[in-house]
């Protein structure tokens, strides 16, 4: 285990790793390390300790685990477990506008300053539009930043009539995009309508997504669950949830006003919470969507992150982390070696 080696030990390590991989302190010589796949897979576990082993510091890629106060509910890690640095968290308020754009200039500035040190980057999360916008050449429309006026149309069409009907909206203007959106992923959907307004679609970038080169050198490892075992500890991390006191930190984002951002319907594990304290339903049935709706997210994240051939996959039923780190540590050395 990472914990066991000396402090001696970790150097040599490291310094042996930046060697091999070019060590000169450039992005380009020093490919970064991605960690992908569902959430509750042991994403940020591996990241950290691959982090460790080669004297890195991890990025995060995931939309919900930017906001502040957002803790428990998005699975951080928490600071005292933080062995490493770690980027991508807490950057704005709950409810504020973020965007793949935002976060493909904030990373890349990430990635800048860790090559700078001579330190290497480890991109770990699930949210696969961060991480193609991080490490391809993707460009965004002026739409995809804030201050958006048909942004702002659409999202309140979705809070007035719900998310079926925004869906139903764009599938009678643009049913070729529709068909690639789930009707309750309203940021996506509302994304599309931002699109048509600038003579896109997002269709025609879905399809321009498949044929993207790199911008930024990288290699690709997804952490592979079985769904059965990747169900029951989704169901374990959500009940630890609660018994870390998810119900408080709802309570106390919501007194510091952030009901909207807590109720977007892309704040799992917030909402129900939200709609338990308001009488909707009540905690046990509350507790039980989180889960319903996270085994639906970890699907969507697998499909997402199937159709990219560069992913290594590594098999993670057993939550080997010491193992998966050396067997992602082999690969990128000796690929990076033959790159030499």
């Amino acid at each position: 285990m990472p914990g066991s080696e000396n402090a001696q030990g970790r150097r040599a390590q490291s310094s042996e790793s930046r060697t091999v991989l070019g060590g000169s302190g450039k992005t380009a010589a020093s490919p970064v390390i991605c960690i992908v796949g569902p959430t509750a897979s042991g994403k940020s576990d591996l990241a950290q300790a691959v982090a460790r082993k080669i004297d890195g510091e991890v990025v995060s890629a995931d939309s919900m685990q930017v906001y502040r106060g957002m803790d428990i509910g998005t699975g951080k890690v928490i600071p005292e477990d933080r062995l490493v640095a770690h980027h991508g968290l807490d950057l704005i308020d709950p409810g504020k506008p973020y965007s793949a754009a935002l976060f493909q200039a904030y990373a890349r500035s990430c990635f800048d300053d860790i090559a700078a040190r001579g330190k290497r980057a480890v991109l770990a999360g699930g949210t696969g539009l961060y991480v193609r916008a991080a490490i391809d050449d993707m460009t965004f429309p002026k739409g995809e930043q804030t201050d958006n006026p048909v942004r702002e149309h659409y999202t309140r069409f979705a809070e007035e009539h719900g998310a079926q009907a925004l869906w139903d909206e764009l599938h009678r203007i643009d049913p070729t995009s529709a068909e690639l959106i789930h009707p309750n992923n309203v940021r996506r959907v509302v994304r599309a309508f931002e699109m048509l307004s600038e003579d896109s679609s997002y269709a025609a970038q879905h399809e321009r997504l498949q044929r993207l080169p790199q911008a930024v050198p990288a290699v690709f490892f997804g952490l592979e669950v079985d769904p059965a075992v990747l169900a029951a500890r989704i169901e374990r991390r959500v009940d630890a949830m609660i018994e870390a006191g998810l119900v408080d930190e709802v309570k106390s984002l919501l007194h510091q006003g952030f009901r909207r951002g807590l109720t977007a319907p892309q704040a799992i594990g917030y909402k129900e919470i939200v709609w338990a304290l308001d009488g909707t339903v009540s905690l046990e049935e509350a507790v039980e969507q989180i889960k319903t709706a996270t085994r639906r997210y970890a699907k969507r994240q697998r499909t997402w992150f199937r159709k990219d051939a560069r992913i290594r996959w590594l098999n993670a039923d057993e939550g080997a982390t010491a193992s998966l780190a050396d067997q992602v540590l082999a690969f990128a050395l000796g690929a990076a070696a033959e790159q030499r």
